[in-house]
């Protein structure tokens, strides 16, 4: 596996240094035990890394065709806010709940039925929240193909989204981050091997 461009490689051992991506033993959602944890909220505590991560989506939203990007609530808001200012995008986002009172907006920010939307998420592990999310922007009458995050956890989403005629691209995935560490040594090998394991037996 070649090493990861300069670029990517600062960006993958400033999330490993902010403590975005842990390795030792914790509980999942699913209540699986996991030898790795990928927490990417704690970007937000690091201006100039969340800085590198907005500009680590460029190359790959230089290649799509849109109007808009939408970030998802709630992770994905601040990196979509960091690509919208280094890409001059402008940015939407679909609320989690209603708005009750006021416009009782669904999505915030503005829109207009046609347009092209890309959404822009944290990490992407099953697709599930994806849907959800695109959904919401489809039923105003928002047109999605593509889905662009940061982290591609490898299980399963590319594959769920595809199905149904999104194209997931990342910016990184898990083997990438991985191989990199393995290489310089940044993670001790055992711990890279028994997530590589971990991840190859609930993929």
């Amino acid at each position: 596996m070649p090493p990861l461009e300069t670029h990517l490689s600062a960006l993958a051992d400033g999330l490993l240094e902010a403590g975005c991506i842990k390795f030792g033993e914790f509980t999942l959602k699913s209540g699986l035990k996991s030898p790795i944890y990928i927490d990417l909220r704690q970007i937000i505590t690091y201006p100039k890394l969340l800085e590198q991560v907005g500009a680590a989506y460029l190359p790959l939203l230089k290649e799509l065709k849109f109007n808009r990007i939408a970030g998802l609530p709630y992770a994905a808001i601040p990196i979509a806010t960091a690509v919208s200012l280094a890409g001059d995008f402008p940015m939407i986002y679909p609320r989690k709940e209603v708005k009750t009172y006021g416009t009782k907006a669904e999505i915030e920010g503005e829109y207009h039925a046609g347009e092209t939307i890309v959404v822009i998420d944290d990490l992407a592990t099953t697709g599930g929240s994806k849907f959800e999310a695109i959904e919401k922007l489809t039923g105003v009458g928002l047109a999605v193909k593509d889905v662009v995050v940061l982290v591609d956890r490898q299980s399963g989403a590319k594959e769920s989204l595809d199905q149904a005629g999104y194209n997931l691209h990342a910016v990184l995935t898990i083997t990438q981050l991985l191989d990199h560490w393995e290489f310089t040594g940044a993670v001790d090998k055992s711990k890279i091997e028994e997530t590589r394991k971990f991840l190859s037996e609930t993929r």
